[in-house]
């Protein structure tokens, strides 16, 4: 449906106006809990190991429930879903800002991060039935931009609402934005089919729960022990792999399975996710290493290194609109290697950088990598979705949301990792500024390779599917349906 024809501009604009309200939230929820913590530790007389979960509950609801809910967006209607997701996200903010003790407001964390991964799915899922197709870019671009302000916007917007009205401000500031993006999406984005009614739905419920406890327990063997490898990651780390197998062998039998094997053997689809994993599991390395690089061999104070964190997104949220535009002028598959081999580049000089360079010497290709990941996921997630079938965007929107956020969960643990082994010091705060350096330096090589390696896998995809193309020309634009059972 081409939503330029049956609506005026201004409704389009509205539209886009709600999911980048959506995105917002969601962004804002991870990164506007993390200031929090000091004040949550001293409010319910706890330890950080018990205030940390306020984090790891949201970002373990989402990624545990992303393609669910995205698959489940196809089958009963993405807007319907989209709705509900709001409102589920809205009221556990209020819960959260109620919340009596820690154990309920880790509880209403995790519900409001079941309310976020739908916000966060879908809203990139109906850009198609939002924008023409030639527009998806500027889009997807603008959703982009949305997702990085809300991760910049977070700590000091946090500190603000802490120190002006107590800890609850920061849940509940989300109400009322809550009620604005639920207002928008009922006024202004265009109906989409709403899918058969739930008690005709025969949804893959063994397989969304068998998903949802391998990717529990990955996440948990990423997260627990802050970077330290024990017996109890290593044994969620078997149940995450032995839960992967039994998955797939109970998709392939399923009569309507959550994820189709099938899927997967889309050359194209299955290398922009696994690109799409590898570029966010490097771009840790920036969070991870800078702040103990800027302290420690830089000597700046915490505001100050603070300050300079915060370029990351702000660049990012600087590029990703332009970027959008760019795609769709130029192509997604082109600004996509445009995008890694900035990526790589950047890498590459932070990796050769001498101490002597300096604030300037490390902001610049920080500056270089930061724009060149945003333009790498505007591209990748445009080339994703400008291309699947309207009755799985949904689930193909979760699964790249689903793939970006295992690789910032394995990349926090991963390239702390590497950094640890090359400064030689599990204590960072007091390594000596010459081991820190070192370190930074070996971790930003290793991330450089890491995305050649990514710039290698798509680009031997592209090189396939165009041989493929050159073969069967009268198929080659038209992807393979998945028939539904």
């Amino acid at each position: 449906m081409n939503t330029e024809l049956s609506q005026p501009p201004t409704s389009v604009r509205w539209a886009l106006s709600s999911l980048s309200l959506c995105i917002l939230l969601a962004s804002l929820g991870i990164s506007i809990a993390s200031v929090a913590l000091p004040e949550l530790m001293s409010a319910f007389d706890a330890t950080f190991a018990d205030v940390q979960w306020i984090v790891l509950a949201y970002l373990l609801a989402i990624t545990t429930v992303i393609i669910s809910v995205g698959r489940l967006g196809d089958l009963v209607g993405r807007r319907r879903l989209l709705l509900a997701g709001i409102t589920v996200f809205a009221a556990a903010s209020t819960l959260c800002g109620l919340a009596p003790s820690l154990g309920v407001l880790i509880a209403a964390r995790a519900l409001q991060g079941v309310g976020a991964a739908s916000m966060m799915t879908l809203a990139m899922a109906v850009v198609g039935e939002t924008v023409p197709k030639e527009r998806t870019g500027s889009a997807i671009g603008l959703l982009g931009t949305m997702s990085a302000i809300g991760t910049a916007l977070g700590p000091t917007l946090g500190g603000l609402l802490i120190s002006g009205f107590g800890w609850q401000a920061i849940f509940l500031i989300k109400v009322p934005l809550g009620a604005a993006a639920l207002f928008l999406v009922l006024r202004f984005l265009p109906a989409t089919p709403n899918g058969a009614p739930l008690r005709h739905i025969r949804f893959d419920y063994a397989g969304t729960l068998l998903l949802a406890l391998s990717l529990a327990a990955y996440a948990l063997a990423m997260t627990l022990g802050h970077g330290q490898f024990s017996t109890v990651n290593g044994l969620l780390l078997l149940a995450a792999a032995g839960g992967a197998v039994v998955f797939m062998r109970v998709e392939a039998k399923a009569v309507s399975p959550l994820v189709q094997p099938k899927i997967f053997a889309d050359r194209a689809l299955r290398s922009n996710l696994v690109t799409n994993a590898l570029v966010s599991t490097v771009i840790m390395a920036t969070l991870v290493v800078g702040p103990f690089y800027l302290s420690r061999s830089l000597g700046l104070d915490s505001a100050a290194t603070g300050l300079v964190l915060s370029v990351g997104p702000l660049m990012a949220a600087l590029t990703a609109f332009p970027a959008g535009r760019l795609v769709d002028r130029v192509g997604a598959p082109r600004m996509t290697l445009i995008g890694l081999a900035g990526i790589t580049s950047g890498f590459t000089a932070l990796a050769a950088l001498p101490t002597a360079a300096g604030l300037a010497g490390y902001l610049a290709p920080l500056v270089v990598v930061t724009s060149s990941y945003a333009l790498f996921q505007t591209a990748n997630n445009t080339a994703v979705m400008s291309g699947v079938e309207t009755d799985r965007r949904g689930l193909v929107s979760g699964m790249l949301n689903l793939s970006r956020n295992l690789g910032l969960i394995s990349g926090a643990s991963f390239m702390g990792t590497v950094f640890a082994l090359a400064s030689a010091s599990s204590d960072f705060a007091s390594a000596p500024p010459e081991a820190v350096a070192g370190g930074m330096r070996l971790t930003f090589a290793v991330a450089a390779a890491l995305i050649v390696i990514a710039l290698s896998t798509v680009a031997i995809a592209a090189r396939t599917c165009h041989e493929i193309a050159k073969r069967s020309p009268a198929t080659a634009s038209v992807q393979e349906p998945i028939s539904e059972p």
